[in-house]
């Protein structure tokens, strides 16, 4: 029971961490960056790929096709009120976004903000991890034996998920790093 709680939330930290990635400019056009962009579209704000296409062409720039053509001028205001540091250009029927490449010190402040990102991740399963462990201790249905199994138990579920998010940073990070 206590594992099984632990394992949920400790996925949860995880798939966090991954939508968090998945965020963050590597210098390689990613439509996925601009997932958080809500443009006011008929007075609702809206997710950007509910009201347009979003391809990536050349590698370097993301396409922006709105389905209505009367709300580039809201897609356009939305992306730089977004501050992701990008630079939309409207043509009158779709917005191209360049993504400029990252210079080195960049991409080292970056990878330094992806450890951030890890190591927060790492303190919220840590912190599970202790819920967990208090949540067994003050339980007086297990015996000595079997608190220590569980405990044990949810040790190794701490160390596997510390390991998977030690693995995307890396993996992040080593994306980053490639020109």
């Amino acid at each position: 029971m206590y594992y099984d709680m632990a394992e949920e939330r400790m996925k949860e930290a995880l798939n966090n961490l991954s939508a968090q990635l998945v965020q963050v400019r590597t210098g390689r056009a990613n439509t996925s960056i601009l997932n958080d962009v809500r443009v006011d579209y008929y007075g609702a704000m809206t997710p950007l790929n509910q009201i347009a296409g979003l391809a990536v062409s050349e590698g370097t720039q993301i396409v922006v096709n709105p389905y209505d053509a009367n709300s580039l001028k809201d897609i356009e205001k939305a992306i730089h009120q977004a501050d992701l540091g990008l630079n939309p250009i409207n043509d009158g029927k779709v917005i191209r976004i360049n993504i400029p490449s990252l210079t080195e010190e960049v991409r080292k402040n970056v990878v330094k903000d992806v450890s951030k990102m890890g190591e927060e991740s790492k303190v919220a399963i840590r912190n599970i991890r202790r819920d967990a462990n208090s949540d067994i201790s003050k339980d007086e249905d297990f015996t000595e034996d079997q608190e220590h199994s569980e405990l044990k138990r949810i040790q190794d579920l701490t160390d596997k998920f510390t390991a998977q998010i030690d693995d995307l940073i890396k993996k992040k990070s080593d994306e980053v790093m490639t020109i």
